[in-house]
């Protein structure tokens, strides 16, 4: 049997699940690895404050890594919250006697700005601790204390990066940029001589827990067999994930979201599926549509969960969309994100405001389909198009969400069937809208009944 990768991570526990082992272990998870855990101090925090901190005894440290080496086996481990003298000489101690590839998430403060490291460990830290590590991951502030330099630029951080690695003896060092003033976040890893670049878009996001995250997906990567310059690249790319769909929970700082890696690629293949299967279920149902079959085609959209959802290359629709071929119903082109504008707008805009509302279909308008799901007990609300202002009408893709707008002045929440009786140009159209594209189309079947 071919053996799992196993990383460990030797850190604090975060009772508010953003940070530290909490992260940590999401990460492994994420990323294909078992996640084993040394805990070095228990913390009382949310996500703006750390109230109090429980330092566990050096030699529990240490054992609780002894027990799992010697049993599980450990690729590569990384710390964290390694907060005083006496905890930071165990796993110094472990790492000479296990020999295991360490990352050394050097954590001075936290988000909130607590120290989560005393003034008197610096010097154990540096001088014990660092010459042990493969890669040591600090961040602009960490690396002017580690390097003794003032961090601005890419170039500083250059210098910073090489400082360090001689300076303690470290093989690599990856000064992350996320501090540095600049339209997109560079960071440099120095290894073996050479510097390293890892650039990606500034991200709108939540970061609490990202530094946590980054030195785990690195560790994660080292666990799996990856060299560092590669390691250094998958986690750069995984980490602009768990910040740009971080959880937007708590009243501080949000925290990363480590589990967006596994969980937008399920989703995606989720949406694709119910998609197709409500497509499957219209062409099936093609002589009872067939008549209410619009103009400008049938499209039945989804949406990833809300978490995910930003943008109408996260809805899912038909590119094309169904039409009317004789006395069939004809599917144009596949089933893929981004393939509609004008219901992945509504969608979207719903979502806003009922985050289970992810999915709409639309079809011709018919007195006699309003007056049918009217009496089935559907809440049905009427927009006139005509009332549109013109400074909406001259925005490309804004029809969709004021129409929804329009809806939920008159309901307070998103109804079940949105109409409108067309204007000059636009075609009298029935959008349903529902929780998924099988509901709504199924939906729109009980109407049609």
């Amino acid at each position: 049997m071919r053996r799992v990768p196993v990383a460990m991570t030797i850190a604090g526990s975060d009772s508010g699940g953003g940070a530290g082992i909490e992260a940590d272990l999401k990460t492994f998870s994420a990323l294909g690895v078992h996640g084993v855990v040394a805990i070095t101090s228990v913390t009382a925090q949310n996500t703006y404050s750390v109230t109090a901190v429980f330092d566990l005894p050096g030699w529990f440290v240490y054992e609780q890594i002894r027990v799992v080496v010697e049993d599980i086996g450990v690729d590569a481990a990384k710390t964290g919250m390694l907060s005083n003298s006496e905890i930071i000489e165990s796993v110094v101690r472990a790492i000479s006697d296990f020999k295991i590839p360490l990352v050394v998430d050097p954590v001075m403060i936290a988000k909130s700005g607590a120290r989560l490291l005393r003034e008197d460990a610096i010097e154990t830290l540096t001088s014990k601790l660092l010459p042990r590590a493969r890669i040591v991951t600090p961040n602009a502030p960490e690396a002017e204390v580690l390097s003794g330099l003032r961090i601005q630029s890419i170039e500083d951080a250059e210098r910073a990066a090489r400082v360090i690695s001689e300076k303690y003896g470290v093989e690599a060092v990856v000064v992350k940029g996320g501090h540095l003033r600049s339209e997109r976040v560079i960071d440099v890893l120095y290894y073996r001589g050479g510097f390293y670049h890892y650039e990606s878009e500034r991200v709108e996001g939540c970061t609490h827990g990202g530094g946590c995250a980054y030195s785990a997906a690195i560790a994660a990567y080292l666990a799996r067999g990856l060299d560092i310059v590669d390691a250094v690249g998958k986690a750069k790319e995984f980490i602009v994930w768990a910040i740009k769909y971080g959880l937007r929970i708590g009243k501080g700082h949000c925290p990363v979201n480590p589990m967006a890696w596994l969980e937008i690629p399920a989703e995606k293949f989720r949406v694709l599926s119910s998609v197709e299967e409500a497509v499957k279920i219209l062409l099936e149902n093609s002589s009872r549509v067939l008549k209410y079959t619009p103009e400008v085609g049938i499209n039945v959209v989804e949406a990833l969960d809300s978490k995910y959802a930003v943008s109408v290359n996260d809805v899912a629709g038909i590119k094309g969309r169904i039409v009317r071929a004789g006395d069939k119903l004809v599917v144009v082109g596949p089933v893929e994100f981004g393939a509609s504008s004008h219901l992945a707008r509504l969608v979207l805009e719903a979502m806003r405001t009922d985050p289970s509302i992810r999915a709409a279909v639309n079809i011709r308008y018919s007195e006699d389909l309003v007056a049918r799901a009217k009496s089935k007990g559907y809440s049905v609300v009427f927009v006139d198009r005509r009332a549109e202002p013109e400074e909406i009408r001259s925005i490309e893709g804004a029809t969709m969400p004021w129409i929804l707008r329009e809806a939920l002045k008159k309901t307070g929440r998103v109804p079940d069937v949105i109409y409108d009786i067309g204007d000059v140009g636009k075609e009298p159209m029935i959008r349903v809208l529902g929780r998924s594209a099988i509901e709504v189309v199924n939906k729109l079947l009980d109407i049609i009944t």
